[in-house]
């Protein structure tokens, strides 16, 4: 692996680096980058070859005006993506050109280093079908209406939209103000994406998750969300925020569930019907942070996440269509 003083002067001197499938920079026509080819020895364009094959990311400054992102979307990777998020917020270029393959070379060019990690999350992010099953159902909804309508705005979650559309998605304590103000805090949730790891994991549950019983609130943050009580719902949830924090774009659904409450095992599950907002942050280190706000049906108060009392009339039509 090439040391840090000379990937800084490459970087410095405006030399092209590749940052490899599993997020590792490297210099064309090193003995590391041919290393990180596996073995392989092209006898014609090396770069091309582990851009358009392997997931590798070419970037490069022009003139120290423009840096150049080259890659392949569908064969990179998220440790590659991250990498080059980083680079780009390190970068002093003022113009940030994406060349990128799909059936052919496509080309586009922003002012906007911010712009650009938005648009290469975009280009990179998985194609995400949610599996429907008895327990679990969900209906996307346009999240456009929370930024584009006046009563969007003005509702709850359309108030955290907007800062995170005129944060730029950069989360900061403001956030947690804004959910408080507008009561989203009982609903809240955050997880967050170790370096290496791409589980997302718990790092706040507000109050009023109280499925996995009262102590979950604690002993959970830290902890994967497969992981949770209910491995079934912890592992249908979590790919939603799998998909949020890799594509970067917010994500507005519909959701019933049926929930296995805490100490309830072996008894009928019970219904939540909820309106769901998945947002996804990053931070000043760089870190990648979903933030969940919850929206209680009206109809289904009372036998819902706020109360796992009686059985809800929702739950009673679920239990006879299955």
């Amino acid at each position: 692996m090439e040391s840090r003083p000379a990937l800084q002067e490459a970087h410095l001197h405006q030399l092209t680096m590749l940052v490899t499938a599993d997020g590792e920079c490297v210099l064309p026509d090193s003995e590391n980058f041919f290393a990180a080819l596996g073995g392989l020895d092209p006898d014609y364009d090396a770069i091309g070859y582990a851009i358009r094959n392997l997931g590798f990311i070419k970037f490069q400054v022009l003139d120290r005006l423009v840096a150049e992102i080259e890659l392949h979307p569908r064969n990179v990777d998220l440790r590659a993506l991250l990498a080059v998020e980083r680079l780009l917020r390190q970068s002093i270029a003022k113009l940030f050109r994406i060349r990128y393959l799909d059936t052919e070379w496509h080309s586009e060019i922003s002012a906007s280093s911010e712009h650009t990690v938005a648009r290469l999350r975009e280009l990179c992010a998985p194609v995400f079908e949610p599996v429907l099953t008895e327990r679990f159902r969900v209906e996307p909804r346009d999240p456009d209406v929370l930024f584009n309508t006046a009563v969007g705005r003005a509702q709850a979650m359309g108030q955290i939209a907007m800062k995170w559309r005129v944060a730029y998605g950069v989360f900061d304590p403001l956030v947690m103000g804004i959910a408080a103000r507008n009561d989203l805090l009982p609903h809240f949730a955050i997880a967050g994406f170790q370096r290496d790891d791409g589980r997302p994991i718990f790092r706040f549950l507000g109050g009023a998750h109280r499925w996995a019983g009262d102590t979950y609130r604690m002993e959970g943050l830290g902890q994967p969300i497969e992981e949770m009580p209910d491995r079934e719902y912890g592992a249908w949830v979590s790919q939603f925020y799998k998909s949020v924090g890799a594509s970067g774009q917010p994500r507005l659904d519909l959701v019933t569930a049926q929930m296995e409450y805490h100490g309830e095992a072996g008894k009928p599950r019970r219904t939540a019907h909820y309106e769901r907002l998945l947002l996804p942050w990053r931070t000043t280190s760089g870190e990648t942070l979903v933030t969940s706000c919850v929206r209680i049906e009206p109809s289904e108060r009372g036998a819902n996440l706020l109360d796992p009392g009686s059985e809800s009339s929702a739950s009673r039509k679920i239990a006879k269509s299955s």
